[in-house]
């Protein structure tokens, strides 16, 4: 896909990281995923996010990977995009870059690099160097360490034309108003914060109408509501499913670091689409935790 494609794609409607099914054991579940995926598409998602930060990319292998976005490509060819995660020490990201761009991936999100800090210069040639190795799409995420300037996200447009897409996980609205307003139409942008339908109106205000969803993975018609409502400015559908659902929803989630995605596999498997366990150094939810989600879920009726 050319990258203005996926940009024309990343410009409207809702996008999800479905999870990544381990069995018991731990290990990769091909079969589980496809059926995954083949469960989600219809939904009306816009692109999907295979091996991201809620599909577990970081502790993923390098053998895994490929297995991971060539099974998503497969399963969802002619029914949604898929953009593959990579991320982690430039070299890795690469591997993984050219991996996905093998497997028929439309485009890359290019998630933070491993653990250091660096310079801006330093950050300039990390991405430069992932861009520069594919011909597809690639959006820049920017979280944690990865904090890019607007000066330097000018100066890595100019130099990669494939860098059509910036993605915010950071939620410092002075930065991201800069950005939007240095930058313009020359990128598409994505809200990125955890539960991002907490951020979505205000995000929406800021020029960044298109967001990703988490719960999606278990409660994609709620997913989708939330998505038109703020796409309409109906604020009365908004604040109902806010306090109905998200706000408790993040009270759980906020009791334990790693239990943003640890949330979203309870939630999948108390509506009968179980991604398995987390893997190491997450956390699953305790069974008092994983009551009071199923009581939300059961509150919002048949997904």
């Amino acid at each position: 896909m050319p990258p203005q494609d996926l940009k024309t794609i990343m410009s409207h409607g809702l996008l999800s990281f479905p999870l990544t099914d381990f069995d018991a054991d731990g290990n990769f579940n091909a079969k589980a995923y496809a059926e995954r995926l083949e469960w989600l598409a219809p939904y009306g998602a816009s692109a999907l996010f295979a091996a991201g930060g809620t599909g577990e990319f970081f502790s993923l292998t390098g053998d895994e990977y490929p297995r991971i976005i060539q099974t998503a490509v497969e399963t969802c060819k002619g029914k949604v995009p898929i953009i593959a995660g990579a991320g982690g020490p430039t070299r890795f990201a690469i591997q993984c870059a050219q991996a996905a761009e093998q497997a028929g991936a439309h485009g890359i999100l290019l998630l933070p690099h491993y653990l250091t800090e660096a310079s801006q210069e330093g950050l300039i040639a990390h991405v430069e160097a992932v861009c520069k190795s594919v011909n597809f799409g690639v959006i820049v995420y920017n979280r944690n360490v990865c904090r890019l300037t607007p000066d330097s996200l000018a100066m890595l447009a100019e130099r990669c034309p494939n860098l059509i897409g910036f993605k915010d996980g950071i939620g410092d609205i002075e930065l991201m108003m800069s950005i939007y307003l240095k930058m313009g139409d020359r990128f598409s942008y994505l809200g990125g914060l955890p539960t991002a339908e907490v951020y979505a109106a205000a995000y929406k205000a800021l020029g960044t109408p298109v967001y990703s969803s988490a719960v999606f993975n278990f409660i994609p018609k709620t997913a989708m509501d939330f998505y038109h409502a703020v796409a309409r400015d109906d604020h009365a559908t908004q604040h109902r499913l806010l306090k109905q659902f998200f706000m408790p929803y993040l009270a759980i989630r906020n009791r334990s670091a790693g239990y943003a995605v640890s949330i979203v596999k309870a939630g999948a498997a108390l509506v009968g689409h179980s991604a398995g366990p987390v893997r190491a150094p997450l956390t699953d939810l305790k069974p008092e935790e994983m009551a009071q989600l199923h009581a939300l879920i059961q509150g919002l009726g048949p997904q």
